[in-house]
C-alpha cells in the first residue's frame, strides 16, 4: 500500500494527498508541495500513513520539503503583498465598471503566477482588466470565478451557532442541500434562519437529516392513537435525538415519555400503536399514565393549610393560638360592636362639607354707566 500525507492548501476545498517520499512530517507542520499549478505552501493535517491504492489518483505529487525558517518568512511576505494587491484589484475593477466582486489574491510559493478570485452572477469580459493587472503587477495573471459558497469558505466567519463555518472547519466538497431536509427536521421555513452567510441553505442541514428520516419512518405521527393498559392515549411530542415518544391519556391526566422501542407499531400507519405492559417511563413530565395529576401550587397550599388546621406540631398549634384574638362576650362585646359601627359614620361626617363652610361665588362688580340690557 502506498504511503500518503494529507495536506491542506490555503484555498483548496478539501484535503489533498501527497507522496511524502523520504520525509516524515508531523501533523501541524508546514510543507512545500508540488501541484499542477506549481509549488505551493500548505499545512499537514494528516501524518504519513498507508492507505489502499484504489482510493488514490493515478499519480501522487511529491512533497518537496518541510518548511524551514526561510520558507515561513517568504510565505509571510507573500501574504503582506496580497493585502495591498487586493486593494489594487478593487480599484481596477471600479475603473472598468465591471459587475464582479473581488474575493482574494493568491501568490504561488515560487511566485511564478498570481491567482485572482472573484464572484460574478454572469460571465464577465475582463480582457482589458487583465491587461491592466499584468502591467500593474508584472506577473502572470490567472482569473478564477467562484460561487457564493466558495466565497464564504475563502473569507470565513461565524455561523448562527456561534461556531466557525462548517465549510471552513471540515474541508471537503460541497454536498447538495434541499428545503426538504429542513421540513423533515421540523425547522422553521424562514430563509433568515436556515440560510448561511453565503445566502444558501446551511450545510449542517445534512448532518441529522438521515437520523430524522429513519426515526420518523419508525415512529407514529403526532396525534396518532395509542392503546395503553389503562386506556386510550395519543402521541403529543417526538424527541428524535433521544428516540422517545410523549403520550397523553384521552381521559385526562399527566403525560408520559417512553422509548420508541416500548411502542408496538407493527399494525401500520393509521392503526393504534400498543404500549407494552412492561414499559418504563423515561422522562415523566406531569405524573404517571394512570391518571394521577400533579397538584398545582394553589392546591398544595390549600391542602397544607387544611393539614395545619387539623393538627400539626405542638409548637405550631401554640403559635397559631397565640396569634388569635381573645374571645369577648357580654357588655364588652356590645360596646366594641357599637364603637365599630360609629367609627365609619364619624369618618363620613368629616368628609362631607357643612352648609356654613361652603364657599360662595362672589359676583363681579358691574362697571358704572353700563345698562343691564346691553352686552
Amino acid at each position: 500500500m502506498p504511503t500518503v500525507v494529507g495536506v491542506r492548501l490555503r484555498y483548496a476545498g478539501k484535503v489533498l494527498w501527497f507522496d511524502p517520499t523520504t520525509l516524515t512530517p508531523d501533523e501541524g507542520d508546514h510543507v512545500v508541495v508540488t501541484t499542477e499549478r506549481g509549488q505551493e505552501y500548505g499545512e499537514v493535517v494528516s501524518a504519513p500513513r498507508d492507505i489502499p491504492a484504489a482510493g488514490l489518483p493515478a499519480e501522487l505529487k511529491p512533497v518537496v520539503r518541510i518548511a524551514d525558517e526561510a520558507d515561513r518568512d517568504k510565505a509571510a511576505s507573500l501574504r503582506e503583498r496580497e493585502s495591498s494587491e487586493l486593494d489594487t484589484f478593487r480599484r481596477l475593477i471600479a475603473k472598468h465598471k465591471l459587475d464582479m466582486k473581488p474575493i482574494g489574491v493568491e501568490h504561488l510559493f515560487d511566485d511564478s503566477k498570481m491567482v485572482l478570485y472573484f464572484v460574478a452572477e454572469e460571465r464577465v469580459d475582463f480582457r482589458d482588466l487583465v491587461r491592466d493587472l499584468a502591467a500593474e503587477f508584472h506577473h502572470r495573471i490567472d482569473m478564477r470565478q467562484v460561487g457564493v459558497r466558495d466565497e464564504a469558505r475563502m473569507v470565513g466567519g461565524l455561523g448562527h451557532c456561534g461556531q466557525q463555518l462548517c465549510c471552513v472547519r471540515f474541508a471537503g466538497d460541497f454536498q447538495p442541500v434541499s428545503i426538504r431536509m429542513a421540513k423533515e427536521q421540523d425547522l422553521p421555513l424562514n430563509p433568515l434562519k436556515i440560510s448561511g452567510l453565503c445566502g444558501r441553505l446551511m450545510c449542517c442541514l445534512r448532518y441529522e437529516y438521515e437520523a430524522y428520516k429513519d426515526f420518523k419512518q419508525r415512529a407514529p405521527k403526532c396525534g396518532s392513537p395509542v392503546e395503553t393498559p389503562t386506556g386510550g392515549a395519543k402521541v403529543v411530542a417526538l424527541n428524535v435525538p433521544r428516540e422517545t415518544v410523549t403520550i397523553r391519556p384521552l381521559e385526562g391526566g399527566g403525560e408520559m415519555t417512553v422509548a420508541l422501542e416500548a411502542l408496538d407499531c407493527s399494525a401500520g400507519r393509521g392503526c393504534p400503536c400498543v404500549l407494552k405492559a412492561d414499559a418504563v417511563p423515561q422522562v415523566p413530565t406531569a405524573g404517571v399514565l394512570t391518571g394521577a395529576r400533579t397538584p398545582s401550587l394553589r392546591e398544595a397550599d390549600r391542602s397544607a393549610g387544611a393539614e395545619g388546621d387539623s393538627g400539626g406540631s405542638p409548637s405550631t398549634r401554640k403559635r397559631r393560638e397565640s396569634t388569635k384574638p381573645a374571645a369577648q362576650s357580654g357588655p364588652a362585646l356590645e360596646q366594641r360592636q357599637r364603637s365599630e359601627n360609629a367609627q365609619p359614620a364619624a369618618e363620613a361626617a368629616k368628609t362631607q362639607p357643612s352648609g356654613s363652610g361652603r364657599r360662595r361665588r362672589r359676583r363681579r362688580p358691574r362697571p358704572e354707566g353700563t345698562d343691564a340690557g346691553t352686552a
